[in-house]
């Protein structure tokens, strides 16, 4: 009975394979994985081989979904447009602005046309997640039981969550369409979460090898990127880190040349206010001194309530400009945007194959990277800075920063403005450039781009305190190393409270007899250095302190004609009363007081590391073992950023973001790379690679990157092709 039983559960396991895969589906996947070769090394990092380009987009997504099939599936739920079905009626609107924005009928015509180069990637993207669902159905996705090639071409430039409304909230979104009649407030990061991140190129001048050296740093959501390289005999040898899902390296580096990315603000979306008549002829708009109808589409959205499945159908509407988004002062306003384009995944391809800074340089031609500042370095000594690269002409006369009159051709985007024409610097003479999500106008210290050469809507980005830090470690520096670059990178100085707690002292001075118990803290803090540490008192006090200082201290984002962080918070340091000062100081010392019996809390003991499970919404308990961490949040100015926060029933903070994949690499004949990941390669809490890096990401202690094949064949853990591991 168990042998029948046995056989009757094979053959329905292979009729399930059946059902979902054709025999011809199979048969080809299983050929293309004899093409592939894969080698974890002791870190588990996953350096796949194949003979064509095609080959190690296969093994690269087979690999990660191997390390976490549940992240890659839910970017493409979210880009789809379809988180709804998974968290219910909550995302319908969240939903409604990715459907809006990214047409996935466009996809799969860009798909169906794609130039055959292209087609075999988008292919092999495709195949290798179905091949490693074939060879998994114990697995059970959330939704996608099936990935279509296609789907690749719902990103834009590497960023899951690289949409651009320029300033139109999923508020206003619900407020026009759901017809939400309740007040929309403003509402703001938590002070220490927001992101971004560091790249910095130092030139040869600089260099103790004569070697340009490039310091990746994307500060993300913790665990939103694996460490991989792919490499094919078609030229391809790409090393760094990918978003989940994604098939080209989006940070890196190859033998010739690295690109490290860094947020940008630059304006790339432009909102236009639409004068809105009814007719006879129904919903028309005013352009041009002409009437013309405002397109209508109904946008279907399924939603989970309880264990069924429920459709909204929202009617939707349209102007040329783009998809109307939000009524302000009884005016719709539309979106014109770049949120999705075949060209952008193919820049992004490319670029992972240049050969030096002309190469990259012409793939810049292609002008479709749109979320992104670009700090370049390559194998002949050249560093370069991109502020963007996708950049629309426009009319100066116009403020872009605010919506603009759509009824007049005046505001029309005049085309894109050329490689040389966007905000730019190659080779400056200070020997370094640096972007910390700050204004490109400090990118190499005294040599940096003149703002006024430049119109506003190029760089509308502001100087923080980030930038401040970074263009001070590294004027001051020389005969850089790998080493000495990462302890550049890992400088714990707070430049913020250089600001802030000289006005705190100061207040103190005059107003303290009115917060005579504040009298030990301040003497902490006057004796205090800036730095962070696991043993300082005085972090605690200061980070949780600026934290209810508002948001004057800590928008890092800002339009023209805005004050950027550094000019705000010293501005409020001027003038901020006594009150605004030492009242926030005396609530710390309550709060420390009620949480853990005593206000002298040291920084290690407050500010933890720790990964529980492979959720991707994880909680975090205080009662479970953890680790310290001496970084602080990059909003006060650190450049090793480590954004923590309390959760439901905790009292110590837990890191989720920022410090994510860190890379420095030195470009020479041979290639020269150190690296380090938040918690591990694994989001599977039963691999050894878990958390194998937590320890080493708390201290800032890097590994040896594996970039040559007889390095990786000496740390070999695991060497198989896809299909073969089990």
């Amino acid at each position: 009975m168990r042998i029948a039983l046995s056989s009757f559960l094979l053959i329905l396991t292979f009729a399930i394979k059946a059902q979902s895969f054709t025999p011809t589906e199979i048969a080809r996947w299983q050929a293309q994985a004899k093409q592939v070769n894969i080698i974890r090394d002791n870190y588990g990092v996953p350096h796949i081989y194949g003979k064509t380009d095609a080959d190690a987009v296969f093994g690269l997504l087979y690999a990660q979904c191997e390390d976490d099939f549940k992240r890659v599936e839910m970017n493409y739920i979210e880009k789809l447009g379809r988180l709804s079905e998974v968290r219910g009626e909550a995302s319908l609107y969240d939903d409604l602005l990715i459907k809006l924005l990214i047409d996935s009928t466009e996809a799969v015509a860009d798909y169906n046309k794609a130039q055959p180069w292209l087609k075999k990637l988008l292919n092999a993207y495709a195949d290798g997640i179905n091949f490693y669902l074939y060879k998994h159905p114990q697995l059970k996705p959330i939704m996608l039981k099936r990935f279509k090639p296609w789907y690749a071409l719902l990103w834009t430039d590497g960023s899951i969550g690289a949409i651009n409304t320029a300033d139109i909230s999923t508020a206003e979104l619900k407020q026009f369409y759901g017809n939400d009649k309740s007040p929309i407030a403003a509402v703001a990061k938590e002070p220490d979460m927001q992101t971004g991140s560091n790249g910095f190129a130092l030139a040869p001048s600089k260099t103790a090898s004569g070697n340009a050296i490039l310091y990746i740093n994307p500060h993300v959501t913790f665990y939103f990127r694996p460490e991989v390289q792919v490499v094919s005999e078609e030229g391809l040898n790409a090393y760094g880190a990918v978003t989940w899902g994604q098939f080209f390296v989006y940070q890196g580096f190859n033998e010739h040349c690295g690109w490290m990315h860094t947020s940008s603000n630059v304006d790339v979306a432009d909102i236009y206010a639409e004068k809105i008549v009814t007719n006879e002829k129904g919903l028309q708009y005013q352009y041009d001194g002409k009437l013309l109808p405002v397109t209508q589409k109904r946008v279907s959205i399924k939603y989970k309530q309880g264990d069924s499945l429920y459709t909204k159908v929202f009617t939707t509407f349209y102007t040329h400009h783009g998809p109307i988004m939000a009524k302000r002062d009884s005016k719709w306003l539309s979106l014109r945007s770049f949120n999705r384009s075949m060209k952008s995944i193919e820049q992004s391809w490319l670029r992972t194959k240049a050969k030096g800074f002309e190469d990259y340089k012409r793939i810049m031609y292609l002008k479709a990277n749109t979320s992104n500042n670009t700090v370049f370095a390559d194998d002949k000594g050249n560093i370069a800075y991109w502020h963007g690269n996708y950049m629309p002409k426009r009319d100066t006369a116009f403020n872009w920063a605010k919506p603009v009159d759509g009824t007049i051709k005046a505001t029309e985007w005049q085309g894109l403005h050329m490689v040389d024409q966007i905000v730019h610097q190659y080779n400056p003479a200070s020997g370094f450039l640096q972007n910390c999500n700050s204004t490109p106008f400090s990118v190499s210290g005294v040599s940096s781009p003149k703002q006024a050469d430049y119109p506003s809507y190029m760089a509308p980005d502001g100087e923080n305190f980030r930038g401040i830090n970074a263009v001070r470690v590294l004027s001051q520096g020389s005969k850089y190393t790998i080493d000495k670059v990462i302890a550049s990178g890992y400088d714990t100085k707070l430049s913020a409270f250089e600001v802030l707690i000289p006005a705190l002292l100061k207040a103190y001075a005059t107003s303290g007899t009115n917060y005579p118990q504040l009298q030990d803290a301040i003497n902490v803090l006057k004796e205090w250095d800036y730095h962070s540490g696991v043993n300082s008192i005085a972090t605690t006090l200061a980070v949780e302190w600026a934290q209810k200082l508002g948001s004057n201290v800590s928008k890092i984002y800002v339009n023209p004609g805005e004050l950027d962080q550094v000019k705000a918070t010293k501005l409020f340091a001027a003038t901020a009363t006594p009150q605004q000062l030492l009242t926030p100081l005396q609530t710390v010392l309550q709060e420390l007081t009620m949480k853990f019996g005593k206000w002298q809390m040291a920084w290690g003991e407050v500010n933890r590391f720790q990964r529980l499970s492979g959720d991707i919404q994880s909680k975090c308990n205080d009662d479970e073992p953890s680790i310290p961490v001496p970084f602080a949040s990059a909003l006060w100015g650190q450049l090793p950023s480590y954004n923590s926060r309390a959760f439901a029933g905790t009292n110590k903070r837990y890191g989720v973001s920022g410090n994510s994949f860190i890379c420095a690499v030195e470009f020479g004949k041979r290639i020269k790379a150190k690296s380090l990941l938040a918690g591990g390669e694994s989001g599977n809490p039963n691999s050894p690679h878990f958390k194998d890096q937590a320890e080493m990401y708390t201290k800032g202690i890097f590994k040896e990157v594996l970039f040559y094949k007889e390095d990786v064949l000496k740390h070999v853990e695991q060497q198989y092709q896809p299909g073969s591991e089990q």
